[in-house]
């Protein structure tokens, strides 16, 4: 029975704990640790999907598909796959880690903060297992309120100005993503993906007239261009400096990345295969340049946040890389790094977090020597950096080593570009650790009596440190999912999956 309403569960519970989180009282810490609770409930919530998960088995599981709207023709329709089971179970995972960066940095306004945090994680799950094309543009456009009103309310200096580029830089080219949409309706009278999904392949293969090329061209480029900007891709990456600056930590863990290279693998690649494949070429371009240009700003960079991302865009760049190559090891790849970013990135936010609560900068040039005051810090910091460059045994380099040997033999000088870029990565991640660890103590640090990290900060990050070294051992437990996944997306002709039923 519980298979049956899981993916209703993960989703809602959320939601539900931030109407209660608007009637508690503002006394004590009560609204944080109940929202610690319930960010708790929704990750164990989350991993029963992989436990139960019928691995080897094509097409979506768990799904619940019940009419909602009889017209227009919409349905309330969830399901996870390859792609989505282990991103759900990263988006529950990052949740509690979210509220433990936060506890003492949110000091003021606590309801407004917690009650936007539980939002942002109900719309963030919902476009995961949205298999209905109007529900998931619904939790899509839901993503954008509670981060851009959290980046206002928490900004350190210029909050309402990097939340309105951030809403402005999404919400346009959103417009475009449902004028498609609907003109698909329109075509089709479905929103269902599964069934969107299995005319458009029909019709591709019988040339119906009612998809001229063109239109379907132009449709899956206002699809392309909405989730490009929310991953960002170069040149669309003009908000993340100013977001990642801006944001408090539990929601700059969570703005980038996931959401646009899902929607990408999900319904551009899911959808539109052939236009997919006319635009690999630029697409693989861009994503070459935005590696390099990410990698060489990154490392003229003098405030670490900004460092974190412009790494970040260098980053999923390779990701797109990997998607574009249309290769089975570089889809392997790509939907993997989406897990590593989440992850790796996370940390080094959470870092950079008890850094600034401790001195109240994220000036490179501040620190110096900051091993001797705070070496489990330090210690942390080497662990998530080396994991971020790509070491051997650290979850990093699994992900790498699969885009770029995966997109190595179809595109040998943009994948040696790329590698230039990930060289880059190493030289501005040990630059900064070397300037901000280790030689001489810097007079801030010397003179500003800090501890090392507390309990609460060793609970936020140990659980990551512990996957980085998991996740690149053993990286064959979540590419059993991942694969059967990335095998249909590398295949010439859209395969139609089936629904099992659990």
């Amino acid at each position: 029975m519980l298979n049956d309403s899981i993916l209703t569960l993960t989703t809602f519970v959320p939601a539900a704990g931030a109407v209660v989180v608007a009637l508690l009282p503002r006394r004590g810490r009560i609204i944080q640790w109940f929202t610690l609770a319930v960010a708790l409930l929704t990750f164990g919530l989350t991993l029963h999907l992989p436990v139960n998960y019928v691995y080897g088995h094509p097409g979506f599981q768990f799904e619940v598909d019940l009419p909602w709207i009889s017209s227009p023709a919409i349905r309330y329709h969830l399901g996870v796959d390859g792609i989505s089971v282990w991103v759900v179970v990263l988006t529950g995972f990052l949740a509690p880690l979210g509220v433990l960066a936060s506890w003492n940095t949110i000091n003021h306004r606590t309801k407004e903060f917690y009650f936007f945090f539980l939002l942002q994680q109900t719309a963030m799950i919902g476009v995961f297992v949205s298999l209905d094309m109007f529900l998931y543009y619904a939790f899509w456009e839901m993503t954008l309120v509670p981060m851009a009103i959290l980046i206002s309310m928490f900004g350190r200096d210029r909050g309402t100005e990097a939340a309105i580029k951030f809403f402005i830089y999404t919400f346009l080219p959103s417009a475009l993503l449902l004028v498609a949409i609907v003109w698909l309706y329109a075509r089709t009278g479905t929103f269902d993906f599964v069934r969107l999904q299995s005319i458009l392949a029909q019709s591709s293969s019988t040339s119906s007239s009612a998809f001229p090329p063109q239109a379907l061209f132009w449709a899956s480029l206002a699809f392309l261009v909405a989730f490009a900007v929310k991953v960002p891709v170069f040149p669309l990456h003009g908000w993340l400096g100013d977001v990642f600056s801006e944001a408090p930590t539990a929601m700059a863990m969570v703005v980038a990345g996931k959401l646009g290279l899902y929607s990408i693998l999900r319904f551009n690649l899911g959808l539109f295969p052939a236009q997919a494949r006319q635009v690999a070429p630029w697409m693989i371009a861009l994503a070459v340049i935005g590696i390099l240009y990410g990698a060489l700003v990154a490392l003229v960079q003098k405030d670490m946040k900004r460092l974190a991302a412009f790494s970040t865009v260098s980053s999923l760049s390779l990701c797109i890389l990997g998607i574009f190559a249309f290769a089975v090891s570089g889809l392997d790849g790509a939907i993997y790094q989406i897990l590593n970013e989440g992850i790796s990135v996370g940390a080094l936010l959470l870092l950079l977090g008890f850094m600034y609560d401790r001195y109240g900068t994220y000036e490179i040039g501040s620190y110096g020597g900051l091993a001797k005051r705070m070496p489990h810090l330090a210690t942390l910091f080497v662990i998530t950096g080396l994991s971020l460059i790509g070491l051997p045994i650290l979850n990093g380099f699994v992900g790498e080593f699969l885009i770029l040997s995966g997109s190595f033999p179809g595109h040998v000088p943009w994948v040696a570009a790329a590698t230039t870029g990930v060289i880059l990565s190493a030289a501005y991640m040990l630059w900064m650790i070397q300037r901000v660890f280790y030689g001489t103590q810097s007079g801030m640090v010397t003179d500003l009596a800090v501890t090392d990290m507390s309990f609460r900060e060793h609970m936020a990050v140990w659980p990551i440190a512990v996957l980085m070294l998991l996740m690149g051992v053993a990286s064959p437990l979540w590419m059993r999912a991942i694969d059967g996944a990335a095998v249909k997306l590398a295949s010439p002709a859209p395969l139609v999956g089936m629904a099992v039923k659990q």
